[in-house]
């Protein structure tokens, strides 16, 4: 073993990609302010710990952990959906909207842990009773180049007028696909008591959010949050300071 270098490096270098997000850890089983090389632990509200891979930005410097919810394990998912419902239970939501793809899976899982009936999906493909002023664009940070339509299904309006809601994604990262869910809600005159999500992926969304409306980062709730992670010159990772205004490369 290379002096300075953990032991837990050959765990890191040895997980495959399909062993991602299938287990959960106990408590203090990694420590998340070393380095890392393979995966970054982030803990969940109980404290337990999950294992994510570690995706290089394009700068080469940077990095987040990524979250594919619907490849987790089934217990990973339901201990999410778990969490994520007990911590919206104080903002006592009547609907629960999902957002697609990704934050589908986990919105259906949290509406029955909070014991709903069902829940709300938008979609991003049009079917033909749809309606154009109920749509928005909406891009990712994981299809970045995809600019797709956002939709709601006009019949799905009543279940969520003069209702408390609560719009769902698996993961908030830049802000750009919650704010379309946001601005889409808004066309239907409807505005989410709360947000819920798996994880924070680093602070970025804090501006985007920030400028529709100065109260929703205090009304955005989730399981996990991971930092922006800068390379360090032994080619691992370690997470950010907090960025400047100006000092966010993937901003």
């Amino acid at each position: 073993m290379l002096a300075g270098v953990p032991a837990r490096s050959t765990e890191e270098d040895a997980m495959q990609p399909h062993e991602f997000w299938q287990e959960l850890h106990p408590a203090g089983t990694y420590d998340a302010s070393e380095s890392h090389a393979g995966f970054y632990p982030a803990t969940l509200s109980d404290a337990r710990q999950l294992r994510l891979p570690i995706r290089p930005l394009a700068d080469g410097e940077h990095a987040l952990a990524s979250l594919i919810v619907n490849q987790a394990s089934f217990a990973v998912q339901d201990a999410l959906a778990a969490q994520l419902a007990e911590k919206l239970q104080p903002f006592a939501p009547d609907v629960i909207v999902g957002l697609p793809t990704l934050g589908l899976t986990l919105a259906s899982a949290v509406a029955r842990a909070l014991g709903h009936d069902r829940y709300v999906p938008l979609g991003t493909s049009k079917k033909f009773w749809y309606q154009a002023d109920l749509s928005v664009p909406m891009s990712s940070i994981t299809t970045p180049d995809q600019v797709k339509r956002l939709y709601i299904d006009p019949r799905m309006v009543p279940l969520l007028e003069h209702r408390r809601v609560v719009l769902v994604d698996d993961v908030i990262s830049s802000g750009t696909s919650i704010t379309a869910g946001l601005s889409l809600l808004a066309l239907a005159g409807i505005e989410p008591v709360a947000i819920g999500t798996a994880m924070l992926q680093s602070s970025r969304w804090l501006e985007p959010l920030s400028a529709l409306n100065s109260h929703w980062p205090d009304r955005i709730v989730g399981v996990l949050s991971t930092p922006l992670l800068l390379k360090l010159p032994d080619g691992r990772w370690s997470a950010c300071p907090p960025p400047s205004r100006e000092g966010d490369p993937a901003r």
